[in-house]
């Protein structure tokens, strides 16, 4: 068994499933994406049934066998954005060298028979938010009406309709979600240079539920604010504790995650007055760690877990 890490070594996710795997000495390997000018990899790809892509990693203090990996746990960013290859500049050896690097992990990641939190092809889903919420509707989740526009007046029309609207963006780069108000009036016709994501508003409470192979995380989030990660700006409080949702919204959950192939994923939920659910997106790179430290749940121990083949679905 040999667990590998991709990622920034710090960066609070990836740290704390480190720190437990190291924990339990399930045999480890991190591969830092700062040492990206010092990392050469090879791959080998064939039809043989029993290795069907062989290769090595190589930095200056280590050399990782992938045939050896079991379980790998992906949250990198793109190399490209690293100081050292930004300053370095478009086109330049290191940037070549950064997008090779980048595209052979990624490449390896689809086709390893080693399991892995998240393959690139179940993850790709969030870059469109609304083929992602097909996907969540088409799993018996309710999901808010939806209206993708660089229409002023299509705007104008759903906002009216609805009477309480927000929007976002429509990537998976993340925004800050936002209602619709009057002084938005005067800048509407902006959206005719980006297609722009407006959502009938729900209101209720936001639970966010943490999806780890067969294991169940939920979260209550108590806040006023549109979005409660942006709390601290509108002057709002947040709250977050650990809660158990009803049986059958944990079934979904489950169902939905195994459905969309993310053995991890984080899913925004939001529950009614009336006591009806909906669900607004999935999440398939959590930084569970926000939750966590106000929760105390033991949701990196069960990623953990997960890479060592426990609780697998």
């Amino acid at each position: 068994m040999l667990v590998l890490l991709w990622g920034i070594s710090e960066e609070s996710p990836l740290a704390a499933v480190y720190s437990e795997l190291t924990r339990v000495n399930i045999p480890t390997v991190f591969l830092d994406q700062r040492d990206i000018l010092d990392t050469e990899l090879e791959l080998s790809v064939g039809n043989v049934s029993e290795l069907p892509v062989q290769g090595q990693i190589c930095t200056w203090y280590q050399k990782i066998n992938l045939n050896e990996i079991t379980a790998a746990y992906l949250r990198p960013y793109d190399s490209r954005r690293l100081p050292q290859i930004a300053q370095a500049g478009v086109n330049s050896p290191a940037w070549q060298h950064a997008i090779a690097v980048d595209d052979a992990l990624m490449g390896w990641s689809e086709i390893t028979p080693a399991f892995v939190i998240n393959r690139p092809s179940a993850m790709a889903a969030n870059g469109c938010k609304p083929y992602q919420l097909e996907q969540i509707c088409s799993l018996g989740f309710k999901v808010p009406e939806t209206l993708v526009t660089t229409d002023p007046e299509a705007v104008r029309a759903f906002w009216q309709r609805h009477g309480n609207v927000i929007y976002k963006s429509i990537s998976g780069i993340r925004s800050q979600v936002s209602r619709l108000a009057a002084e938005h009036l005067e800048r509407l016709e902006n959206v005719c240079w980006c297609p722009t994501q407006f959502q009938q508003y729900i209101p209720g409470r936001d639970y966010r539920v943490h999806v780890v192979g067969a294991e169940i995380f939920a979260s209550e989030v108590i806040s006023q604010a549109d979005d409660y990660r942006y709390a601290a700006q509108e002057d709002e409080s947040t709250e977050i504790r650990a809660c158990h949702l009803p049986q059958e919204v944990e079934q979904q959950c489950r169902g939905l995650a195994k459905a969309i192939n993310l053995p991890l994923c984080g899913i925004d939920l939001r529950r009614t007055p009336e006591g009806e659910w909906y669900c607004f997106e999935v999440n398939p790179s959590p930084g569970f760690t926000y939750y966590q430290q106000f929760t105390g749940q033991g949701i990196s121990r069960a990623i953990a877990n997960l890479l060592a083949g426990r609780n697998r679905i």
